[in-house]
């Protein structure tokens, strides 16, 4: 069985090397890094309205990952192929076993789009157990990711915050040096079973820009595909994504920097506060994988750190239970987003609601955010409106 892994067309490559801020880093991996994680991937199960098959009887079958991914590749496409995308949403991509018909798709699929960067990492038996030897578009290819170093190093930013934190927790007995000394422990172990880097890499608009890209070269190499309508929907998209960045840029920036502190479920959005500056205080779950637990004194923590640099607000995610969510933030004396106000981070939502898109997902986000420091985003640019 052959897997092609689409590699980007030379044309677009000054998109992933041009220069950016110095909170935007778009660096580019060996291709051997592409090939681990193409090697990482995988399925997961049928699909809503938002998310099930579409596109004409007669042209090239699109199996899609992800949420995120198959809503790229359906604005990619349009209605000129048929799109097959597996994971239902507000379902995690960290684990999942298809059924008998999802690899019967797979095996039928002319091409898969996946996310890559290791986040599913249930495809290499999907792959064989299903014969699927079509096109593998890996939309991770030429993003260098997050690895734990950068994390820890991320997880300081807030500087003398965290010293604050632990005074606080050391005065009000919430968290011993040992249990924190485990805690870490528990979190750099989860990190290394979910893989080398953090996946999330969709939560900066820029990235996705740049998933987007990827998936469009893919695609054009696949027989049957419509080149000229593909284009015509990249640069469309690819458009409405660059207003998306300018808009969620322009009104973080209204906030002063030491006032930007986020609370989330668990650290799925280290892409997007690199991106604006936004300091990240804590999850609930300290761990790239939304399947892990937290400790009794990882919780303890991250209730001192509220407390002590002044986070108003504690998000949970659609995709993952509010439960801890609320608890920390009832403990902490502040409020907490869930519900439909959760943040959509792991899977975009079901149709209908506010995440059913990806761009409408990250408007939803960055409006909750934004109201919790206290600010009215601006009116989005025409080009995202209707």
């Amino acid at each position: 069985m052959v897997l092609t892994i689409i590699i980007n067309k030379d044309y677009r490559r000054d998109m992933v090397t041009r220069v950016m801020s110095s909170s935007r880093r778009v660096r580019t991996v060996l291709a051997t890094g592409a090939l681990a994680a193409a090697s990482a991937l995988a399925l997961a199960s049928c699909a809503s309205p938002a998310a099930s098959d579409s596109g004409s009887n007669g042209g090239p079958k699109i199996v899609a990952t992800t949420t995120q991914v198959g809503d790229f590749t359906r604005e990619l496409l349009g209605e000129t192929a048929v799109v097959t995308q597996l994971l239902t949403p507000a379902q995690s991509a960290h684990s999942f076993d298809p059924s008998a018909a999802q690899l019967a798709a797979l095996g039928e699929a002319d091409a898969l789009v996946v996310n890559g960067a290791g986040l599913e990492s249930w495809l290499d038996d999907a792959v064989s157990a299903s014969g699927f030897d079509g096109v593998l578009i890996d939309a991770s290819t030429g993003i260098e990711l997050f690895g734990t170093e950068e994390h820890d190093e991320h997880d300081d930013a807030a500087g003398t915050h965290d010293d604050e934190a632990e005074a606080t927790a050391e005065a009000g007995g919430t968290a011993e040096p040992d249990a924190h000394d485990d805690a870490a422990d528990d979190h750099a172990e989860h990190e290394h079973e979910h893989g080398e880097g953090n996946p999330h890499i969709w939560t900066d608009p820029e990235l996705a820009e740049h998933m987007v890209e990827n998936i469009a070269d893919g695609l054009a190499d696949v027989a049957g595909v419509d080149a000229a309508a593909l284009e015509t929907n990249e640069e469309a998209y690819l458009a409405k994504l660059d207003a998306l960045d300018s808009w969620i840029e322009q009104n973080v920036s209204t906030v002063p920097v030491e006032q930007r502190l986020l609370v989330t479920n668990h650290d799925a959005f280290t892409y997007f506060v690199d991106a604006y500056d936004i300091t990240f205080v804590g999850s609930v779950i300290p761990s790239f994988d939304d399947n892990a637990e937290p400790s009794a004194a990882e919780i303890d923590e991250l209730v001192a750190k509220i407390r002590a640099t002044g986070v108003k607000a504690v998000f949970s995610e659609a995709s993952i239970s509010p439960k801890t969510a609320e608890t920390i933030a009832s403990e902490a004396g502040v409020i907490v987003y869930s519900g439909d106000d959760a943040l959509y981070g792991d899977a975009l939502g079901a149709a209908g609601s506010d995440g059913d898109t990806y761009l409408g997902s990250q408007e939803h986000n960055v409006r909750l955010i934004l109201e919790s420091w206290g600010v009215e985003p601006s009116a989005l640019p025409d080009v995202l409106q209707g």
